[in-house]
């Protein structure tokens, strides 16, 4: 789910726990703040926000589609701002990290408020999105590194055969059994690796019926 797609989910969210028809800025700093945290707790940077301190409900999520709501001129200000954000970036999709960077500009409502309670500048908010988000860039480009590696490698566990072929490890583990495939142990251990050339020895060609 885009990540912009969930905060402003939360915040419709929060709004309809207010009981208020229009979505303002501070519903969509408390969407955004919702998607980063854990356990109610949204981490930037030195700063750990409370949500439950905010009012915020963490435990539920918002149910079925997303309701036709209106926006306040400043969420909708604020979205522009995050968009121009994420265009001077190179981007085309507005992610988290652009909204929380957009609330840098703010000092009224819950994000002036936060400001004085936590002595947040705008370049010391800006820093710790910057460090946020490419903390996540270089966790997802760890990922994709070890997939590519995992994608290449000649043996495989059977719970990688078995993600490879779509099917359920119980069955790899039945096709070694019944020596449908060929299956090797390491050597003075219980560990078994596959070939991956070999799997196509359990495939056969699919013929018309009759």
């Amino acid at each position: 789910m885009n990540q912009e797609y969930l905060a402003t989910s939360f915040a419709i969210f929060a709004a309809k726990q207010a009981g208020v028809d229009e979505v303002t800025a501070d519903h969509i700093l408390l969407g955004t703040l919702r998607t980063i945290s854990r356990f109610g707790i949204a981490t930037v940077g030195e700063w750990h926000i409370d949500l439950e301190g905010l009012g915020v409900d963490w435990v539920n999520q918002p149910d079925g589609p997303r309701p036709k709501v209106a926006y306040s001129q400043s969420a909708v200000a604020l979205f522009d701002r995050a968009a121009k954000i994420a265009r001077s970036s190179g981007e085309t999709v507005v992610s988290t990290y652009q909204l929380l960077a957009a609330f840098s500009a703010e000092e009224g409502g819950l994000m002036g408020e936060l400001k004085r309670a936590h002595g947040i500048t705008s370049a010391s908010w800006r820093t710790a999105v910057a460090q946020m988000a490419a903390a996540d860039s270089a966790a997802a480009n760890q990922d994709r590194a070890m997939t590519e590696v995992k994608n290449t490698r000649d043996y495989l566990t059977p719970e990688e055969a078995a993600e490879a072929l779509g099917v359920h490890v119980q069955t790899m583990r039945a096709y070694i059994r019944n020596e449908r495939l060929p299956a090797f142990r390491l050597a003075g251990e219980r560990a078994i690796r596959i070939l991956r050339t070999d799997l196509n020895k359990v495939l056969e060609p699919l013929k018309g019926e009759k």
